[in-house]
């Protein structure tokens, strides 16, 4: 069957590799049917996470099971693979935190992942998807999981004021949440497209950074947000966050900050005596809200996906990732 590889930093591969044995015992075999990109993706293919090559790359998916072995669903059953890779036995697994296993790991990382025309997974690893739920916003429930997760952690409520930093994917979806819980939202970004979107999904006011402080005054009286998203993974993007929050307030860092910098406004984190959090993944009931959400019609996912690029040119699709008019990048598989 065809796969997708990295075989050195910077370097991938649409080869043939072998095929699953089929459904063995408690795994289901399921035919990939769409896959996306993220940012971790990225940082594997340049290097900056390191992996056994070749490795199979990928963890977001969607597809349909074609035999569902002993684990009870059914051939024909479309879903999404949980890609995190736990134990079960370890005190966080215990705890229900298995996106934290002391033993885990995450598929396309730490295993073949899903940037194939078939994968196998165990049942409590797969998470039904309604048929009527499209293909595009279909392939993008692990995202929205990872939001969904996030959001759990710092909930917002009617009357609330948020500034989400960063109108990426998840920043858009954090948008469509945060609106949903009935938060007064407003979007941060550069890109002009990006805030229009973030309008469309109900944002109350949108800025490009250097107005940021203004605007978040404007909304919020001059008092600062009850709860600042961010969702870009730098320095000065965290601090922008630490200086949009009110007094008391929550402080939500979803992107991945890996690179020290300048430093941020600590005194300010002990002025307003903000909690700040940081989530990480998702776990499977976060995943079966996002699947919710977007059949209910609460998370209108489809709008975020700019491209679609088959799995056979997959170069291409990590260039559109690049690109500063792209948002979600796609591949069908076959």
């Amino acid at each position: 069957m065809k796969a997708v590889q990295v075989t050195a930093p910077g370097r991938l591969a649409y080869t043939e590799v072998a095929e699953p044995a089929g459904a063995a015992g408690p795994e289901a075999l399921v035919r990939v049917e769409t896959v996306g990109i993220c940012g971790t993706d990225v940082k594997i293919l340049s290097g900056g996470i390191p992996v056994e090559y070749p490795r199979v790359m990928g963890h977001e998916m969607v597809g349909e099971v074609i035999d569902g072995g002993s684990t009870g669903v059914a051939a024909g059953q479309r879903v999404m693979i949980d890609p995190a890779i736990s134990c079960g036995s370890c005190a966080l697994c215990q705890e229900g935190r298995t996106n934290l296993c002391l033993n885990g790991g995450l598929l396309g990382r730490d295993a073949d992942g899903v940037w194939a025309e078939l994968v196998t997974a165990p049942a409590n690893r797969l998470l039904p998807i309604p048929e009527h739920v499209g293909t595009q916003a279909a392939a993008m429930i692990q995202v929205a999981g990872t939001c969904v997760h996030a959001q759990r952690a710092a909930p917002v409520f009617p009357g609330d004021t948020a500034v989400v930093i960063g109108l990426g994917v998840s920043g858009l979806i954090f948008t469509q949440l945060l609106r949903a819980s009935g938060a007064e939202v407003v979007g941060v970004t550069r890109s002009a497209f990006k805030r229009e979107l973030a309008t469309e999904f109900g944002a109350v006011a949108t800025a490009a950074p250097d107005e940021a402080a203004a605007v978040i005054a404007e909304v919020t009286g001059g008092r600062g947000v009850d709860l600042a998203v961010e969702a870009v993974g730098t320095e000065g993007t965290v601090a922008l966050a630490i200086e949009s929050a009110r007094i008391g307030g929550e402080i939500l860092v979803f992107g991945t900050v890996t690179g020290g910098g300048t430093g941020l406004p600590y005194y300010q984190l002990y002025f307003k005596e903000l909690t700040v959090r940081n989530p990480r993944a998702a776990i499977a009931d976060d995943y079966a809200r996002a699947i919710d959400l977007a059949a209910s019609g609460v998370l209108d996912l489809e709008p975020i996906v700019t491209d679609r690029v088959g799995m056979s040119d997959a170069s291409r699709a990590f260039e559109r990732v690049q690109s500063p008019d792209s948002l979600k990048v796609l591949m069908p598989v076959g």
